[in-house]
């Protein structure tokens, strides 16, 4: 079978001959005829088969002849230049950004186009005059390259980017490098004539570039350790801002009383590279966003239905005792109008087409409903729908345009809702106490006991040096070297992780990993993918002549029940069908040669029988044969390769819990893949998702969730750690503290494996500061400690944790590699495991 020469798609249905190419469709053959006749064929030499199949648009982008969703999107709108940046999910290698940024040979009202490959985004600035938003994504669209416009786009902030920490960073690295090179003489105890004349000019030049280190570059750890003694806690800040006090003081009255040069080398070096361990716990990555809402979701506007009044009279309008409008009006009595979803409000008709997504609760008024709830409540399913019926916000409709009758703004629908739940406003590291914070209690405890015992020692020897003493151990004990044990070796396993497509939202979620003791799953789309599904058929073999005619049949439909068992079933002998019908929620209806087909659900098939309540729980399609039944293909949710292994890995050290939207109908075979007396629920609403794991949390738990939809974004959100599962990461994914690539997906227990490995690296790096700060102790104690011994031993203790923990985590991010590795070999080559 043949390949599309543009998508690389077998051309299964269609083959279409242009140019001595093949091309599984027109879109495909469209987007080669584009690029060809406007010498932009050089795309295809980038990448082999480069593009993507265009999807219809009829439409679709209606919404940007409205002038104010358009002042909405675009970054800069003067003297009929404009300029806007769009979401490009299907950028994925270099031919598309060759093409994108080429854009000005397609169409003349292009002048420029910048992509951004890693957030899949590009920004073309274009003429108003010779192309409109409107026309400009029709043609991106056409081309292959579809934007994804929601309403986030219309409603998102021009974000501050806060660069104070690098302007501080850089501050007390200038500072702290001059500050050294002024003290060299003093390190080395130069007397020359120069040293003798100048050291003055010298020593108050270091204490003017000592003076925004202390109150600028350090000034945030003064403020945390304020906020914590006010909340009655020992947070690391404390002895920090203790330390930088003391050397700031005793430094200045060294100088200003001509007794030494003080300390400020040491302060200014300790504010770098706590600084520095800051700036790079706090580095994440850009081009992924973990704080999605419904609003990366919805749509940015809708087609309003406005009733022209000299219609409506005779259209014979009139309220049920339901209180629904009906009508017998026809859409032409209806003129349509782009509105803005926040425009809507209660009584609004709006105008669903097929596989757009209803962003309001509504009722059904006219047209066959089958809506999809996969993405809101885990269902598989699809639901059919009828005239008066209920329909959800966050549902997409799968079967021809519907007319609906809005109930509720959007802020009011049920599913933005959810957001309104008090766990959403909550900040999980409030409540997360760090591994440094809990040591810190300990040593700002006994280095002021350390400290306060040392000077009244030495009251009773030589009351002149007790408090030389009492600030010496202040210095030297600084707790440098712990703060910077953690972010560096969780800095480094973010970015393990993220290696290896764990992409984590900040550092401080690989600590809360460690602690994880249930981890709970979804079900759809989580344990199962959403790209396959595994069929079955149950009943009377088929003969060639019906498989012919079932296989004819499914390739007129667009249901995408019949699409997937389509995909699935040989395609030879199609044939031309004579007559099809089509009836929304319930099945198709093909002939050929007078033998007629019924596909569907097993009353339209065979209305002699009822369902068993045993195929009501699966997902099944059922045929007959010139009205003789034959059987039913079973659908099944195809989990992933690695789920049993993963439960296997997982069960000896965590609780491993299920919820899932869907029904009950694969518990028998999941039950086949979890442990014993594994807890799995089923038919689970997003609330009861939530309030399952809240109450897990109340007997002590610390609860992971893994998940991909909407559904689970209040899951998400309560846990200790969210982790979504996606199959594009840069495309909608919930609000969570962590994004997997669904085929990382066997990698979950490494991942919490290596964090609990991270710990213990910390744990050693207090002990190897612990060492450094006894030998530190020993020369404050001892009343010897001075600027030349702490300028050393203060930016060593520093460098060697950095070091220490690169090392580390690099090994043991290397057993990680090693074991995916040996996987991939094992995949080839079946004899490799058993034979090494």
């Amino acid at each position: 079978m043949e390949s599309c020469f543009h998508c690389g798609d077998l051309c299964n249905t269609t083959i279409i001959t242009h140019d001595d190419k093949s091309f599984c469709c027109q879109g495909c053959k469209t987007v080669f005829d584009i690029l060809n006749e406007n010498n932009l064929s050089y795309y295809y030499d980038l990448e082999h088969t480069p593009g993507t199949t265009p999807n219809r648009i009829e439409g679709k982008f209606d919404f940007l002849d409205n002038a104010q969703i358009v002042s909405k999107l675009l970054e800069f709108n003067e003297q009929e230049t404009q300029i806007v940046t769009l979401l490009i999910p299907s950028i994925h290698c270099s031919s598309c950004i060759w093409v994108l940024e080429n854009l000005n040979k397609i169409h003349s009202g292009v002048k420029t186009a910048q992509v951004n490959f890693s957030k899949k985004t590009v920004s073309i600035t274009f003429s108003s005059t010779l192309i409109t938003l409107k026309e400009l994504a029709i043609l991106l669209a056409r081309i292959g390259y579809e934007p994804y416009i929601s309403l986030e786009d219309a409603t998102k902030k021009k974000t501050y980017v806060d660069r104070s920490l690098l302007y501080k960073l850089g501050v007390a690295g200038f500072a702290f490098g001059n500050i050294m090179f002024l003290s060299f003489p003093e390190y080395f105890e130069v007397h020359e004539f120069w040293l003798e004349r100048y050291k003055y000019v010298f020593r108050w030049l270091i204490f003017a570039f000592a003076i925004p280190v202390a109150f600028y570059a350090g000034i945030d750890y003064f403020v945390a350790a304020y906020k914590g003694l006010r909340s009655k806690i020992l947070n690391i800040d404390v002895p920090i801002a203790l330390g930088i006090s003391v050397l700031f003081i005793r430094s200045t009255v060294e100088i200003a009383t001509d007794s030494g040069t003080g300390f400020f080398d040491s302060m200014a070096g300790l504010v770098f590279f706590l600084l520095l361990g800051k700036f790079f716990q706090q580095k994440t990555y850009a081009y992924l966003s973990f704080e999605r809402d419904y609003k990366s979701y919805f749509p940015i506007a809708v087609t309003r239905l406005i009733e022209n009044s000299s219609d409506a009279d005779s259209a014979g309008v009139h309220t049920d005792t339901a209180g629904v409008h009906t009508d017998t009006a026809f859409a032409k009595a209806k003129t349509e109008e782009q509105a803005q979803v926040y425009d809507l409000k209660k009584g609004d008709r709006i105008l669903i087409r097929n596989s757009e997504l209803l962003p309001v609760d509504a009722v059904l008024i006219k047209g066959n409903a089958l809506i999809d709830y996969s993405f809101v409540t885990g269902e598989a399913a699809p639901v059919t729908k009828q005239s008066g019926d209920y329909l959800y916000a966050g549902g997409r409709q799968q079967a021809g345009s519907i007319e609906v009758e809005v109930l509720k703004s959007v802020e009011q629908s049920y599913l933005t809702k959810l957001w309104s739940n008090e766990i959403f406003s909550k900040n999980k590291q409030s409540v997360f106490e760090s591994l440094t914070n809990q040591i810190s209690k300990k040593f700002t405890i006994s280095l002021l006991i350390i400290a306060i015992v040392a000077s009244t020692v030495w009251l009773f020897i030589d009351a002149a040096i007790a408090l030389n003493v009492f600030t010496a151990v202040l210095i030297v004990a600084c707790p440098c070297a712990i703060a910077l044990a953690a972010p560096f070796t969780l800095g480094n396993l973010v970015r393990i992780f993220g290696r290896h497509k764990l992409y984590i939202k900040n550092s401080s979620i690989v600590e809360q990993l460690a602690h994880i003791d249930t981890v709970v799953f979804d079900k759809t789309g989580t344990l199962t993918t959403s790209t396959k599904n595994t069929i079955t058929y149950e009943g009377v073999t088929l003969t060639k002549e019906e498989k012919s005619l079932l296989t004819s049949t499914l390739r007129a439909s667009n249901h995408p029940l019949s699409r997937s068992l389509y995909a699935v079933l040989d395609k030879n002998n199609i044939q031309t069908l004579d007559d099809f019908k089509e009836e929304v929620g319930h099945g198709i209806t093909g002939v050929i040669n007078n033998h007629h087909i019924k596909i569907g659900s097993y009353g339209f098939v065979n209305t002699l029988h009822h369902p068993v309540e045993k195929e009501l729980r699966k997902t099944t399609v059922h045929i007959s044969t010139d009205n003789q039944y034959k059987g039913c293909y079973v659908f099944y949710n195809e989990y992933r390769d690695s789920v049993k292994q993963v439960f296997d890995q997982l069960k000896s050290t965590v609780n491993i819990v299920i919820l899932s939207g869907d029904n009950d109908g694969e518990k028998d075979y999941l039950k086949t893949l979890l442990p014993p007396d594994t807890t799995v629920l089923f038919n689970q609403k997003p609330e009861d998702k939530l309030r399952y794991i809240k109450n897990q949390q109340k007997e002590g738990k610390q609860v992971l969730m893994i998940g991909d939809g909407l559904n689970d974004a209040g899951a998400l959100a309560q846990s200790d750690v969210g982790i979504s599962i996606s199959e594009n990461v840069n495309i909608f994914s919930p609000a969570c503290d962590g994004i997997l690539d669904a085929s990382k997906f066997k990698d979950i227990p490494k991942f919490l494996a290596l964090s609990k490995k991270g710990i213990q690296i910390i744990r050693y790096a207090f002990v190897f500061s612990l060492c450094y700060n006894i030998i530190g102790l020993g020369f404050a104690i001892t009343g010897n400690l001075s600027p030349v011994v702490a300028a050393i031993l203060m930016p060593l203790s520093s460098i060697s944790i950095v070091i220490f923990t690169t090392i580390a985590t690099h090994i043991v991010g290397k057993k990680l590699t090693r074991v995916q590795v040996e996987s991939a070999f094992a995949k080839a080559d079946p004899t490799y495991i058993s034979e090494s």
